[in-house]
């Protein structure tokens, strides 16, 4: 029997979380954290930063499926809007990336 929200992955236990966009589980390993910075949606590439954070596919899919469903002020649990400007800028860079 797995451990509870792990998942076998290359022969070791790993962290599993869902992508707020699609809603999809997977290895926390494929999916960005997110948390936020005064009001800003900040991709956390190390992973260290504090706060709450939220997982996504480094994906304009995602973002777009999670912008659609509202998906981030649940993800954060905050009634304002978050500015996404920062996020949506790095994953166009990342994507202008893979591309060329």
């Amino acid at each position: 029997m797995r451990p509870h929200g792990k998942l076998e992955y290359g022969g070791q236990a790993a962290l599993r979380r869902t992508c707020v966009g699609c809603r999809v589980r997977t290895v926390s390993s494929e999916l960005l954290r997110l948390v936020v910075v005064e009001g800003v949606i900040v991709p956390d590439l190390r992973r260290r930063l504090q706060g709450r954070g939220a997982s996504l596919h480094p994906t304009l899919s995602c973002l777009e499926l999670a912008e659609r469903r509202r998906a981030f002020s649940r993800a954060f649990r905050v009634a304002e809007s978050l500015d996404l400007s920062r996020l949506r800028g790095h994953l166009e860079e990342q994507q202008a990336e893979r591309i060329g």
